[in-house]
């Protein structure tokens, strides 16, 4: 073995372009009376800052900017977060609680199974760490995806990214699957600066153990070349070793290479 190798899922495993952040925007657009419907940049702009992993959050922050915008101080809209996530969930889940009906239904799959069984031929032990609710992860991951009860620490098993102790924990959990695996380098992929911030964190917290952090550029961004430079460079400049197009170009030989992967390119 090489490496453990733990995906995030929304933008890596998962398009969500069309989905988590349309149902952002919806969101922002309800809490704000219609006033403001924040554009893919400016949710870019949000995630950037590397603490807004959760889209819950980031709808709460950019509608308490809105209105901030308009004069108005925080303490005086008393915004009420429950109703925030319930409304968000009606859009990103649908309405119907047992029968999903919402954007999630139709979320393009950017991996495959074959990839993961070639991991798993490789001998690369891999698993995934994603903000996401364990049934939004499951749900992708398993009926989607194909996959068989994966190794996954979701959002109700951890703190939020940037922290790594999710991280963590699914590293443990596959150390639990395979034999020595104590000293392997562990490689996050992710697409955001939370990310790679959370890689930065692991390596202070267990700095005897390597950490690398593997970016990929998210779908919306592929679709715009204009903003594909700057993407790339956020990402190495908050951490990111390299940066690839897309999952599968994180091949078992790349991994295999784990040195060739952890040297920040020139």
């Amino acid at each position: 073995m090489s490496a453990i190798v733990v995906f995030d899922i929304d933008g890596v495993i998962r398009d969500v372009g069309n989905s988590y952040r349309r149902a952002l925007a919806d969101t922002v657009s309800k809490f704000t009376n219609d006033a403001y419907r924040p554009t893919a940049v400016e949710i870019d702009m949000l995630k950037n800052e590397g603490i807004w992993n959760n889209d819950w959050e980031a709808s709460q922050e950019l509608i308490y900017r809105y209105f901030e915008s308009q004069g108005q101080t925080r303490s005086q809209l008393n915004l009420d977060y429950d109703k925030i996530v319930a409304y968000f969930q009606t859009k990103y889940r649908g309405t119907d609680p047992v029968n999903w009906n919402g954007y999630i239904c139709d979320e393009p799959i950017l991996a495959s199974l074959e990839y993961f069984d070639a991991l798993t031929a490789a001998n690369i032990p891999w698993g995934f760490f994603s903000g996401a609710t364990r049934g939004s992860a499951s749900y992708i991951l398993e009926r989607r995806l194909g996959l068989t009860a994966p190794v996954l620490v979701a959002m109700e098993d951890a703190p939020g990214k940037p922290d790594p102790h999710g991280l963590f924990m699914a590293v443990a959990k596959l150390g639990q699957q395979y034999e020595q695996t104590e000293r392997l380098p562990i490689v996050y992929v992710g697409d955001t600066v939370a990310d790679m911030h959370t890689v930065i964190n692991a390596r202070s917290q267990q700095p005897n153990r390597q950490a690398i952090a593997v970016g990929v550029l998210p779908p919306h961004i592929l679709a715009q070349a204009s903003q594909i430079d700057s993407y790339r460079q956020n990402l190495i400049q908050a951490g990111a070793s390299v940066v690839l197009d897309r999952i599968g170009e994180l091949t078992p030989d790349l991994i295999t290479s784990v040195q060739g992967i952890g040297i920040k390119p020139a």
